[in-house]
């Protein structure tokens, strides 16, 4: 698979050098996102603890950086890695493999055959662009994903909002992309199934 690079890609020479305006630069535009992925399996205030080592490990070895992926996604990894680190040291890990115990979202909405037990209500041209404007319902997201096992969160906040290749993400968490593909499937059925409740009942 061709190596998916950015604008941030282009500075890392500079960052092999020692720059520190380059590498200020990359704690700028990747921060923010790097956050949100250790805030999945950490609390607010792990969390930012997790990505400022993070940052401090990148620092230290982006000389030994071979590009054989993008930076953000070398920087997710040790992101990933510091999270699971804090996460066994407190006797808190967590298993980012498929649970075998863990039930098919909306199994109940179909029948053995994969039917439909009640067909959707039709919804019209404009109606999920409009939903997604009230606020009840981006309230009623917000919920959705923190309920989110963190294995399906994980791997959602990585490809829906990070943008990452499937093959990195399996990379990143040492699954295989079967399992990727079907806690991705789980995390927007869920987000899916939100959106289609309130649509029929006004509620969460």
């Amino acid at each position: 698979m061709d190596l998916v690079l950015d604008e941030m890609d282009a500075l890392l020479p500079r960052l092999r050098a020692g720059d520190e305006d380059s590498f200020r630069q990359l704690v700028e535009r990747y921060h923010g996102g790097l956050l949100n992925v250790a805030r999945t399996l950490l609390r607010d205030g792990e969390a930012e603890e997790a990505v400022q080592e993070a940052w401090v490990s990148a620092y230290r070895h982006i000389r030994r950086f071979e590009g054989r992926s993008s930076l953000r996604t070398w920087l997710t990894r040790i992101v990933i890695n510091e999270a699971k680190m804090r996460l066994r040291k407190h006797g808190r890990e967590i298993i980012l493999d498929l649970a075998s115990a863990e039930p098919e979202p909306l199994a109940d909405r179909f029948d053995g055959s994969g039917h439909w037990t009640a067909v959707p209500q039709q919804w019209d041209a404009h109606s999920p662009e409009q939903l997604l404007e009230e606020r009840d319902l981006l309230d009623c997201l917000q919920r959705t994903l923190a309920k989110l096992p963190t294995n399906q969160r994980l791997v959602l906040e990585l490809r829906d909002l990070h943008g990452e290749e499937l093959e990195a993400i399996c990379n990143m968490l040492e699954i295989t992309a079967s399992n990727v593909r079907v806690l991705l499937h789980r995390a927007r059925t869920q987000l899916f199934g939100t959106v289609d409740h309130y649509q029929e009942t006004g509620e969460c």
